[in-house]
């Protein structure tokens, strides 16, 4: 199972980004998945997450800013990031429980800078 994370980069803040996670080698449907994130100097920590049933779960440093979606006949979630803000800055970790297991993305960069 290899879960494939995309969508960060570089932006100014107030701008957006769009967060991608699909999930491969996997015929069992993902459940929940999230994004974790984790800023120089400071611990991995929730961003956002959802279940099968819809139910999401923000950080609430994120909330009114970040919407987590999922497809989950695709195995895949979305992290749509608006009004990006300076602190935002860091690693971005995607996140699937599959059974009992769990299995992280490699992680990709998002910087938010002017």
């Amino acid at each position: 199972v290899q879960l494939q994370a995309s969508g960060g980069g570089l932006v100014q803040p107030g701008g957006s980004l769009r967060l991608s996670c699909a999930v491969s080698g996997s015929i069992i449907t993902a459940n929940p998945m999230g994004w974790y994130r984790r800023t120089p100097g400071n611990q991995r920590e929730l961003v956002a997450t959802i279940s099968f049933s819809g139910s999401t779960n923000y950080a609430d440093s994120v909330k009114g800013r970040f919407t987590i979606s999922g497809d989950f006949a695709k195995n895949t979630a979305y992290l749509q990031m608006n009004m990006l803000k300076l602190e935002d800055t860091a690693v971005y970790y995607c996140h699937a429980q599959i059974g009992r297991r769990e299995y992280w993305g490699q992680g990709t960069l998002v910087t938010v800078s002017s």
